[in-house]
């Protein structure tokens, strides 16, 4: 009974958190911490955001010149055909994502959308996509954590976009460690046969143009092995849309 009970006062405490953090505006700027209305303060949405810097059109790496692609995409080809981010991992604008994921700040959701909405409409070549899909989570993982952050960034884009989002297209069919713990030369396999397509969604990617989207993408193995099995049931071009980009080490 005691045990019941606790269940029950947690799962109390897990939607009042959510609903808090969904609902509740915050009083202060989630970098700086200064008194602001709204979730970011001016100065700092001047200084550590908005920056374009040139970008490998597959894979959003960091380029030092005007190069198209990165040597990595030239020699070996992902099977998603463009990435798109609104900033690099790093310090401090790392904490916008680390609060909303690890810290249930859902108010922070549509302000990364935004940002990745911004920049969208900055690329010159900017092809929409017909739906967006966000990263699933496991069941384990969803049940840990309460919410999926991909989602909850993917529904406000969708507005912004005017694109339809299908929620349940993508399945993670066998669950996974964190990318973040594993090896580099293992996150490859990590991900293998993770993914795939709910049968009753599949024939809406034939020859369809697919939005991936999710939070962080850092060695790519996560989106890439989901735009892989997209691609297996027809899809005709997978646009990877995530808000931050790890920078190569």
């Amino acid at each position: 009974m005691r045990t019941a009970t606790r269940h029950r006062l947690d799962a109390a405490w897990q939607a009042l958190r959510l609903w808090l953090g969904a609902t509740v505006l915050p009083a202060q700027c989630a970098l700086c911490g200064i008194g602001c209305p709204q979730v970011l303060c001016p100065p700092c949405r001047a200084q550590y955001l908005g920056q374009i810097r040139p970008r490998c059109r597959q894979c959003a790496n960091p380029l030092d010149d005007v190069a198209i692609l990165c040597g990595r995409c030239l020699r070996q080809r992902p099977a998603y055909d463009a990435t798109i981010t609104a900033f690099d991992y790093v310090a401090p604008v790392d904490q916008l994502l680390l609060q909303l994921k690890f810290g249930a700040r859902l108010a922070l959701a549509p302000l990364l959308a935004e940002l990745l909405h911004v920049a969208i409409q900055q690329q010159p070549e900017w092809e929409a996509p017909q739906l967006l899909c966000p990263v699933p989570l496991g069941p384990a993982r969803l049940a840990e954590r309460g919410f999926n952050q991909a989602l909850e960034i993917a529904r406000p884009l969708a507005r912004l976009l005017d694109v339809a989002l299908q929620p349940r297209l993508a399945l993670r069919v066998r669950e996974t460690r964190a990318q973040s713990g594993v090896a580099p030369q293992e996150r490859q396999a990590n991900l293998a046969h993770a993914f795939a397509i709910a049968p009753e969604h599949a024939p809406l990617l034939q020859g369809c143009h697919v939005g991936i989207v999710d939070d962080v993408m850092s060695s790519g193995h996560t989106v890439n092995a989901l735009a892989a099995a997209c691609k297996s049931e027809g899809a005709a071009r997978v646009s990877i849309l995530v808000v931050a980009r790890t920078p190569p080490r």
